[in-house]
């Protein structure tokens, strides 16, 4: 909402780390006014989020990371005043300046570019029951209320929507006339799950390394922005293939947990979940190095038009490819499910 008044721009000179007040209006690049004049800030936020991130690369980011650009009110309040900026935006303003300690209404805000993507969601009926019985999905992950629009505020609705209001009662009837099988602690499935999570904690907490998990977690998070974020290529997507086993190698061998299991662990709770990313992480990339075209939000440079879209490639990639886990340190096995479109 803040680009529907706010004009984002960098400086032209690459290392200029002069505060914003001080460039002078001739020495400022609105980069995206320049490069879509019919939409300007508005552009389409993936599209938006690539230039920030083009521009960040190209070292005229803003900021101490160097990866931010600037959202500049100036002109807005210099226009209507500053109540009127005040009643649409005084709420994300005062969030921001609490944040950050700077006043929005007189430096330019400073924002940071991010992945946006497509979602299509799994089929649901009326109750949010997919096409397996007896299991729901809630949330973003189902295709109901909001399609493929994938925007923080609308999926953070439907997930509140669903959890409130439809998965209670949906769930509760399909329970209350399902005929269940009792499946005790005993179940050789159940056994067999609990000795896998009690030695995968074991195998954690024996390590007693130097590395903590919000550490690796933060190593991995910046391969993945960088490489398999908003805008792929071949050779980013190779080099992230690369670095990921490097750090699931750390972390198996040099990651540190304080505190024992059979208490209240945070610390370990993180571990498990880290594990998990950089599994979901490499596969991430595997999929987008094999699909070379580009998609909704996959989005491969070596496939865009001459403005800059994504180019599709329907005849060779009309399909949902489905990865096998084959086990550690093994390559997946490519599923194809054909995908055909009558209209």
């Amino acid at each position: 909402s803040l680009r529907n008044d706010g004009r984002i721009w960098v400086p032209k000179q690459p290392g200029d780390k002069r505060p914003p007040n001080q460039i002078p209006e001739d020495e400022r690049d609105y980069y995206l006014e320049r490069l879509y004049p019919s939409f300007g800030n508005l552009t389409p936020r993936d599209i938006a989020s690539r230039r920030a991130k083009e521009m960040a690369d190209a070292g005229r980011g803003v900021g101490e990371t160097g990866r931010g650009v600037f959202l500049d009110f100036r002109d807005a309040i210099q226009r209507l005043g500053r109540d009127i900026i005040e009643e649409r935006y005084g709420n994300l303003f005062e969030m921001y300046e609490r944040i950050t300690g700077e006043d929005p209404y007189q430096v330019p805000m400073r924002i940071y570019p991010a992945p946006h993507y497509t979602m299509g969601g799994l089929w649901v009926d009326y109750d949010l029951m997919s096409t397996i019985p007896g299991l729901f999905v809630g949330g973003e992950a189902n295709f109901s209320d909001h399609g493929a629009n994938r925007l923080g505020a609308s999926a953070l609705m439907q997930g509140l929507a669903d959890g409130y209001f439809i998965l209670p009662p949906t769930v509760a009837n399909y329970l209350a006339g399902a005929r269940l099988e009792k499946v005790s602690t005993d179940h050789p499935a159940f056994r067999e799950t609990e000795a896998e999570v009690r030695d995968r904690i074991a195998r954690l907490l024996a390590i007693k390394g130097s590395r903590s998990p919000d550490d690796l977690h933060r190593e991995l998070g910046s391969i993945v922005w960088e490489y398999v974020g908003m805008a792929r290529s071949a050779e980013g997507l190779q080099q992230a293939l690369e670095l990921i086993p490097r750090i699931r190698e750390a972390f198996w061998n040099d990651l540190r947990i304080v505190g024992e299991a059979d208490e209240f662990n945070q610390t370990l709770e993180k571990a498990l979940r880290v594990a998990d990313f950089m599994e979901l992480a490499e596969l991430m990339a595997r999929d987008a190095l094999h699909r070379d075209e580009s998609a909704g939000g996959h989005y491969r440079i070596e496939h865009t038009t001459e403005e800059g879209e994504a180019k599709r490639d329907d005849e060779n990639f009309a399909y949902v490819g489905v990865w096998e886990y084959t086990g550690p340190d093994r390559l997946p096995v490519l599923h194809k499910e054909p995908l055909t479109f009558e209209y």
